[in-house]
């Protein structure tokens, strides 16, 4: 299934695209699609919903929100791709490196991206995002991992490169900025991706493609990270990581431009599955 929400910022309906392509009202159902939903049986409920006609199609969605509300926490993996960590001159992890993102950066994925002031090397990073469904805590194989994923969607990891690498301490505050997590448009359930190493990434900045590549070749995969994760910290219902991203970001393609007031950025994920959609931001200033 694809959830995703619907309305003005602050004012989110949640809902569900169903097969005919039409965008179906789930408040009857749920509150809001959060940790809750994905802890109870929201989704069997919305599943068996859909399928019996009893979920009023919304005439106009408008504004699409981010796929998640409120998520706990986001944790991310850096340098999860081979040619990303060598693109950047960074030495191949040996286990996934692991920094935490505010949960406030979450926006939809077509709202307005700010870039922080005083920046001068605001990035962009497509990823592939799993949202946690089930309480993770020492896991022993990748096969309890997947029982705990709920789904997949799309997250652009907006960075500042100068806050991450040349400010000192942690790369949090390069993560963190406001805006800096558009997360959707839909969050799809993992029975509708057969394999979530078998997908590809593209990201366009400008009408030009800078990022191309595929999920089949993280270092890490989906699972092992899942499993690693739940060994360092407990992952609750709603919690969302953040994968990592392939090369062709602005770090490290020497003479590329950072993104500046006025860009235009289009994400997407597409697999066998089908597709994860596409998101389209609009850079503006701080």
């Amino acid at each position: 299934m694809k959830f995703l929400r619907v309305g003005a910022p602050g004012l989110e309906r949640p809902a569900v695209l169903g097969p005919d392509g039409a965008v179906h009202d789930l408040s009857s159902i749920t509150a809001d699609l959060d940790g809750a939903f994905l802890a109870g049986d929201g989704i069997a409920r919305a599943r068996a919903a859909l399928a019996a006609g009893e979920l009023a199609p919304i005439a106009e969605p408008g504004r699409i929100g981010a796929a998640l509300a409120r998520p706990g926490k986001v944790v991310c993996i850096g340098l999860n791709y081979l040619d990303h960590a060598e693109e950047t001159g960074a030495e191949v992890p040996a286990e996934p490196i692991v920094f935490m993102k505010d949960p406030g950066t979450v926006i939809g994925p077509d709202d307005e991206v700010l870039i922080p002031r005083d920046s001068h090397k605001t990035d962009w990073e497509v990823e592939l995002a799993v949202v946690i469904g089930a309480r993770a805590r020492y896991l022993e194989s990748d096969a309890e991992a997947a029982s705990c994923v709920a789904g997949y969607t799309i997250s652009n990891d907006v960075s500042e490169r100068e806050f991450q690498l040349e400010r000192g301490g942690q790369w949090d505050k390069g993560k963190s900025c406001e805006t800096f997590n558009p997360l959707g448009p839909w969050f799809v359930t993992s029975d509708e991706v057969a394999d979530p190493q078998a997908l590809d990434l593209r990201l366009w900045v400008d009408g030009v493609l800078r990022q191309d590549g595929s999920t089949a070749k993280m270092i890490f995969g989906v699972h092992h990270l899942v499993r690693y994760l739940s060994r360092f910290m407990v992952l609750e219902p709603g919690d969302v990581i953040n994968t990592g991203t392939p090369a062709g970001v602005a770090l490290g393609l020497p003479g590329t431009p950072y993104l500046r007031a006025g860009s235009v950025v289009e994400v997407e994920i597409t697999g066998p599955g089908g597709s994860l959609g596409r998101q389209r931001q609009r850079i503006g200033q701080a």
